[in-house]
């Protein structure tokens, strides 16, 4: 589904990836772990075009998205989910996810049902139903983390990038929005997380990268990362 090999991406003259490669096979969670500074957001944007990536190879579906704009990789049918949420504020609920299916209104993604799909993204987010019709920037941190990864599923997407979903959020909302996670994986979606909360991450993902310094440290089954005596050191204990 999604093949990054050898990817190399920063800003200016800082180079903060150095040779990443990742693998997310189709209807497959994996996650990409590490700590503050580690390249994870950086891996994300390059990957979705929202950085240019300097190096490597990024494939879709079989497909090349190496270094092409974020709206062109965004109609090959990725969705990006950034840290920091970025809703529409002055818009609606509804409006924002609307946006959301805007490659399929323009024809340029198949359109099947976008009526039929907010709903289901609403059902799927109970508390965005609740407001549909609020302005986005009056929804708590929380509502516009749930509305920016139910602006993503409205692409009907082959594959999410969701970035930090919990950051910010009260644990009541971190487990629902694991639960959500929860969920789409059981409809088949596939997904790329990068999650400050390892051990919901792994949990959650059927396999799992830790990245240190801009490169591939530890690799494997999540399972077998959950007692990689490395990985619960690091990243396992402590608050994580």
């Amino acid at each position: 589904m999604l093949s990054i090999k050898n990817l190399e991406a920063g800003y200016g003259k800082v180079k903060v990836l150095h040779g990443v490669s990742i693998e997310v096979p189709k209807g497959r969670v994996v996650t990409l772990i590490g700590s503050n500074g580690a390249g994870k957001t950086t891996t994300m944007k390059a990957i979705s075009g929202m950085l240019a990536p300097s190096a490597g190879e990024i494939t879709l579906g079989g497909k090349n998205i190496f270094g092409l704009e974020s709206h062109r990789i965004a109609r090959q049918g990725l969705a990006h989910s950034p840290e920091g949420r970025r809703v529409f504020p002055t818009l609606s609920v509804a409006d924002n996810l609307l946006l959301g299916a805007f490659p399929r209104l323009t024809g340029s993604r198949a359109r099947g049902d976008v009526q039929n799909d907010l709903e289901r993204a609403m059902d799927l987010f109970p508390r965005l139903k609740e407001r549909r019709q609020q302005q986005a920037g009056t929804l708590s941190g929380g509502e516009q983390q749930m509305l920016a990864m139910a602006r993503a599923v409205m692409l009907n997407p082959d594959i999410i990038l969701l970035d930090e979903p919990s950051m910010g959020l009260a644990p009541i909302l971190v487990d629902e929005v694991f639960r959500i996670i929860r969920r789409l994986k059981e409809e088949g979606v596939t997904m790329l997380l990068v999650e400050q909360f390892a051990a919901a991450a792994l949990a959650v993902a059927d396999y799992g990268y830790v990245l240190e310094n801009g490169r591939i440290a530890v690799q494997g089954p999540a399972e077998q990362l959950k007692t990689d005596p490395a990985v619960v050191a690091a990243y396992l204990g402590g608050g994580h």
